[in-house]
């Protein structure tokens, strides 16, 4: 009886921390399927926090290797910034499309111009239309992509084995 009980309080403690889990726990970073190596099509991921939050292409003059790819920046101190803090600043699962993983637990291209900042992370979405239905329901899509993100084997990404 008493290792039931135990078994139950630690399934009550993880409950909450696997719904909890950072989006960027597993999976691979987008970079497209024809053979490139460039994150969030070569978008300054910074730039999406600054400003007026529009987001804008890097150069290959200030790129920073991480997670397996090549993120392109604006300027040195946007690439130093995600140096400091690369998750801060990089998109939710791996720069796929947040409503595919929400909605359907699978992998889908994210559009670097089809974006929102929520609670301070960026999320990627298809296309317009995807969007659309994400934001009816913003919190619910998140954590059950937050879920499914967990399921998708390290690395994997659309478009590649």
């Amino acid at each position: 009886m008493k290792i039931r009980t135990l078994l139950l309080a630690a399934a009550a403690f993880a409950a909450p921390l696997a719904i909890a889990a950072p989006a960027h726990a597993d999976g691979g970073v987008y970079v497209g399927v024809e053979g490139e190596n460039i994150a969030v099509s070569g978008y300054d991921t910074v730039s999406y926090f600054q400003g007026d939050g529009v987001p804008v292409k890097g150069s290959a003059r200030f790129s920073v290797e991480h997670d397996g790819a090549v993120w392109h920046f604006a300027s040195q101190e946007n690439a130093d910034a995600f140096k400091a803090d690369p998750d801060a600043y990089a998109p939710q699962y791996g720069g796929h499309c947040a409503w595919a993983l929400g909605a359907n637990g699978r992998l889908a291209p994210g559009d670097p111009k089809v974006y929102k900042v929520v609670d301070g992370k960026l999320y990627l979405n298809f296309n317009k239309q995807v969007q659309q239905t994400w934001l009816g329901n913003i919190s619910g899509f998140i954590k059950n992509a937050n879920i499914a993100w967990i399921d998708i084997p390290t690395g994997k990404v659309f478009g590649r084995g």
